[in-house]
């Protein structure tokens, strides 16, 4: 019984968010108001927000989602922190964005793309993942170091991720978009592994 009603809520979820994104689509963000999307989803308004806690949240899903600083405390001994973020990276840009799952993701970056209310938000969510992981290497490096080493990390993270949409929202397929991204991952991390001087090496 137990799994019935989570495969039920997660049905709820996930018709919320889809009535959302089609409204956010149509329409534009800003202009679409919660309760038109909980009465197009139809949906009692406390119980969207009982599954999305704000606004932003609706078409926000997954930005700064990568738990950063988990990756790195957890990572085995004797492996860096840069070896474990890699690894990560790695085994993404090697698994395929679902064909039926292409057109919702590119839906929801133009949406956050168009709305200057969601670029902030997602800004203040790629913060708050900056300063875990930074919080994280603290310990290790001070705060300082460890304050420099994640504000590079995550403008690398956030430079990969911007180029592998423009391949997608460019016409690519996501097998050819995967292929790049995995290729920059690479690059990525060697130049911060290695720095500035390894790309002059090249």
């Amino acid at each position: 019984m137990a799994g019935l009603r989570e495969r039920k809520k997660e049905q709820t979820r996930l018709r919320i968010a889809a009535v959302a994104l089609r409204m956010f689509t149509e329409r534009g963000f800003d202009t679409v108001t919660v309760n038109e999307i909980a009465e197009a989803a139809e949906v009692a308004k406390a119980t969207l927000f009982a599954y999305f806690p704000t606004k932003e949240s609706l078409a926000l899903h997954g930005v700064g989602g990568d738990d950063l600083a988990g990756i790195v405390a957890r990572r085995p001994a004797g492996q860096t922190f840069l070896a474990a973020l890699r690894a990560h990276h790695r085994a993404f840009a090697a698994g395929q964005v679902p064909e039926a799952d292409l057109d919702a993701l590119l839906a929801r970056v133009r949406v956050i793309q168009d709305s200057p209310t969601l670029q902030n938000a997602a800004n203040g969510l790629l913060y708050r993942q900056r300063e875990a992981l930074a919080q994280v290497l603290a310990d290790e490096y001070g705060p300082t170091a460890a304050a420099l080493m994640a504000a590079q990390i995550a403008a690398s993270l956030l430079t990969l991720q911007e180029t592998y949409f423009q391949h997608l929202l460019g016409g690519a397929s996501a097998e050819d978009a995967g292929r790049a991204l995995s290729r920059d991952v690479e690059l990525a991390f060697d130049l911060l592994e290695h720095g500035l001087n390894h790309a002059e090496g090249r």
